[in-house]
């Protein structure tokens, strides 16, 4: 059950300040005396998902390593809070850590991680590496300090296909469909590009409005459609790898530089690990999503060819001209220099 926010505070506060503990464990590093220090991680897919078994085993190694001095409590699924909600609750306390896709944290005013929704700006996985890992990629994360937010790591899901109830093969098909995206201007001008009418909800809503036909089609990853039973209502999907999903994993900084020196060190190793482990199954999960969305003989899959892709890539070329000055012109020359290297 999703919790009102100011309750979800509240509660979060009253048990922080009636144990007599906290404050020492601010200061100290963890023991077998002290009460647990507890990690509220909220996130909105499903637990299959890349990102859910990500962080479950973050969970695992993070009370492995700790000694049972630190408790995960993995909430997927929006169970706590939607889309709209969750950086809002992670601002104000009420939970400690989330893994929110990249293109939301442009109402916080972090306008430039939109560039990850630029169409074809990553050609492959090695590319996107290279910004993530890097220099680019963590002048971002620091850009989340000003707004009370630490970012640990960057959390990959994969390529995007597209969907809709008839096939999706030449941009004057997307011609007046009503489409999902995420809130985000460049993924607006990416469907207005193709012709279609984009309509921004969480994507908790989003399996119940195609169900309904509030929208007629989307794009995401083969996870998060085969997990959310999309496909039972999209009758063809289109393997277009035209755009990236990625997450990045924060904390509530204040809540990050309170810990003990010892315990971050623990989280910070335990999130490597989780890193590591979560890019080596996300292009797995999702290859093995999209074999079981084949074998449910609901759903038509095409594959585009490379004619086709090409009359995509020129279709949505105009979006980059429309969003440069929002994202920055440097930025998105950098990300494509870094990106073009590889």
């Amino acid at each position: 059950m999703r919790f009102p926010l100011l309750a979800a505070v509240l509660l979060a506060c009253a048990g922080f300040a009636s144990s007599p503990g906290a404050l020492a464990q601010a200061r100290t590093a963890p023991n077998a005396s002290a009460a647990p220090i507890v990690i509220k991680f909220s996130h909105v897919v499903a637990p299959g998902t890349p990102k859910g078994r990500a962080a479950e085993r973050f969970k695992a190694l993070a009370e492995q390593m700790s000694n049972g001095q630190v408790k995960v409590e993995v909430y997927p699924n929006s169970q706590l809070y939607r889309d709209r909600e969750e950086l809002e609750a992670l601002q104000l306390g009420a939970v400690q850590m989330l893994a929110p896709s990249l293109a939301k944290f442009s109402p916080l005013g972090v306008k430039e991680f939109e560039a990850f929704d630029l169409p074809y700006i990553f050609p492959s996985k090695q590319a996107l590496y290279a910004v993530t890992e890097g220099r680019i990629g963590r002048k971002l994360l620091a850009k989340l300090e000003s707004k009370g937010i630490t970012g640990l790591a960057y959390w990959d899901n994969g390529f995007k296909i597209m969907s809709a109830n008839k096939p999706l093969l030449a941009p004057a098909d997307f011609r007046g469909l009503r489409m999902r995206i995420q809130s985000s201007r460049v993924l607006d001008e990416q469907m207005r590009a193709l012709g279609a009418q984009p309509l921004s909800l969480a994507f908790s809503e989003t399996a119940p409005a195609l169900r309904n036909g509030v929208v007629q089609g989307t794009e995401n990853t083969p996870s998060n459609m085969f997990t959310q039973r999309m496909h039972e209502t999209q009758k063809h999907l289109t393997v277009s790898n035209h755009g990236y999903l990625g997450y990045a994993v924060i904390v509530n900084k204040k809540f990050w530089d309170g810990l003990p020196a010892a315990t971050r060190r623990i989280l910070e190793r335990a999130m490597a690990e989780a890193t590591a482990y979560e890019k080596t199954i996300a292009q797995r999960t999702n290859d093995e999503a999209l074999e079981a969305i084949r074998r449910a003989g609901t759903t038509t899959i095409h594959t585009l060819s490379p004619q086709q892709q090409a009359e995509w890539r020129k279709a949505m070329a105009p979006v980059y001209a429309r969003v440069e000055e929002r994202i920055g012109k440097d930025l998105v020359q950098a990300i494509r220099r870094e990106a073009g290297a590889r």
